[in-house]
């Protein structure tokens, strides 16, 4: 009995503030899941939506240093690399994502201290 206690516990504990929205693709709602199996990232992550291009788009921003954001379409290939890795500046694959994008919304952050 202690066992489903303490298992029921911590599966509450591991649901609050982090959730997946419901209103977005599986392969992101994948992704989110992807990040949460990892540690915590420093700055937490988080994946807003944008328009670029005429096309929906998902965005991750880089989460350190040298590891660059990462652009993706609406069924999750990458489309680039933005910015960030060793020159700071990405792959060059999409030069123009920081002026031309749109209609920001951030869909999901990390709450995980």
């Amino acid at each position: 009995m202690l066992k489903f206690i303490v298992f029921t516990g911590l599966f509450a504990l591991g649901c609050t503030g982090n959730d997946i929205p419901k209103s977005i693709p599986g392969c992101v709602a994948n992704l989110i899941q992807q990040i949460k199996n990892q540690g915590v990232w420093n700055p937490p992550a988080r994946i807003y939506r944008y328009v670029y291009k005429g096309q929906i788009v998902y965005f991750v921003p880089q989460r350190c240093c040298d590891i660059p954001s990462t652009l993706y379409d609406e069924n999750c290939h990458v489309l680039c690399f933005p910015d960030g890795g060793f020159t700071g500046a990405g792959d060059g694959k999409c030069n123009d994502f920081f002026t031309s994008r749109s209609a920001e919304n951030l869909i999901w952050q990390d709450t995980r201290k």
